[in-house]
């Protein structure tokens, strides 16, 4: 029987040399893998009070409007800065050539909402954190964030469970 992590391509030495691209299209297009990921990504929340599913830029978007509309809830994405008409809130993050900021609109989320952040791949966790800082900034109660992919070397995970968050991986890769 197929895991997710069997409908997942790597593609070596993309976007630079030397690393090996988990791509996740290749799950998104084939419909049993995909409601396959959907289903394990919210097992671990099904009968909980969720009020929001939150979606990191890009591909956090396609899971997180999946997963909003299985729990029956509404989806909110964090984008990259300037993406979002209307009035928003900003936090910048590092990453490994530089940095980056996302926003959220400010009436996104009530303050005492329940959300569950969403998102493709955890490696150094910097674009999560970002998200989590802004959704704190809000008033959410995150109660939890879930990934298909984990890159363990990279540290994402334990950062993100630093801060208290409880985190979900369907698989992990080795290396980055």
């Amino acid at each position: 029987m197929k895991t997710v992590k069997d409908y997942i391509r790597t593609i070596p030495d993309f976007p630079h040399a030397g690393i090996m691209f988990r791509d996740v299209t290749t799950l998104f297009s084939d419909a049993r893998g995909f409601r396959m990921a959907i289903d394990q990504m919210l097992h671990p929340y099904a009968g909980r009070r969720i009020d929001k599913v939150v979606g990191l830029e890009a591909r956090g978007f396609i899971l997180g409007g999946a997963i909003a509309h299985q729990l029956g809830t509404g989806f909110v994405p964090i984008r990259k800065a300037g993406k979002l008409p209307g009035k928003t809130i900003a936090q910048a993050y590092t990453l490994e050539y530089g940095e980056a900021v996302v926003e959220i609109h400010d009436d996104a989320i009530a303050a005492g909402e329940t959300v569950l952040i969403v998102d493709d791949l955890l490696a150094t966790g910097g674009t999560a954190e970002a998200g989590i800082r802004l959704l704190e900034r809000l008033g959410a109660n995150i109660v939890g964030c879930a990934f298909i992919i984990d890159l363990p070397e990279l540290g994402g995970r334990k950062l993100l469970e630093t801060l208290g968050m409880d985190v979900h991986v369907l698989c992990e890769f080795d290396g980055a």
